[in-house]
């Protein structure tokens, strides 16, 4: 199965909580972008989308849901920049044992993103992520392992 996870667009610098942070026009830019380019490697229909609650996050998600398709779109308040990625990796393997996905998109941001991939793609150091970033992991939820099969950002 592939675990995608993306970090939201570039955001603006203030606003009344990091919370609150909107997606710059740069931010949407570069984020259909690499949506465009996932979607050409074959990729742009997802099983489950969990989106984190900030504004960057959900806007990241209302740009690139005019390239990628899913029918299963989740807020998750557990993917914030303060989520654990242990917890994370637990939450989405049962996700993946309960509801029989073959693929996860998850658009959250620094630092979970870079941790969360490191988890699932078990022979990395969690890698740095710039904003609209995209992992691919090939994971396999059997042995518990998987691998980073490519990395795009704009």
């Amino acid at each position: 199965m592939k675990i995608f996870i993306m970090r939201h667009g570039e955001a603006e610098h203030f606003a009344a909580s990091d919370a609150d942070r909107a997606l710059t026009d740069s931010g949407r830019s570069a984020s259909i972008s690499v949506a465009k380019a996932c979607a050409e490697k074959g990729f742009a229909k997802f099983d489950k989308v969990l989106v984190s609650p900030y504004l960057r996050a959900q806007q990241t998600w209302q740009t690139i849901s005019k390239v990628f398709v899913s029918d299963n779109v989740e807020r998750c308040d557990d993917i914030t920049p303060y989520g654990q990625s242990p917890h994370v990796f637990d939450f989405v393997n049962a996700l993946i044992e309960v509801e029989k996905h073959e693929s996860v998109l998850i658009v959250s941001h620094l630092p979970l993103v870079s941790y969360l991939t490191a988890e699932f793609a078990t022979d990395i150091v969690p890698p740095m992520f710039p904003t609209s970033g995209l992992a691919c992991v090939e994971f396999d939820a059997q042995t518990q392992s998987g691998s980073l099969l490519w990395h795009l950002h704009n």
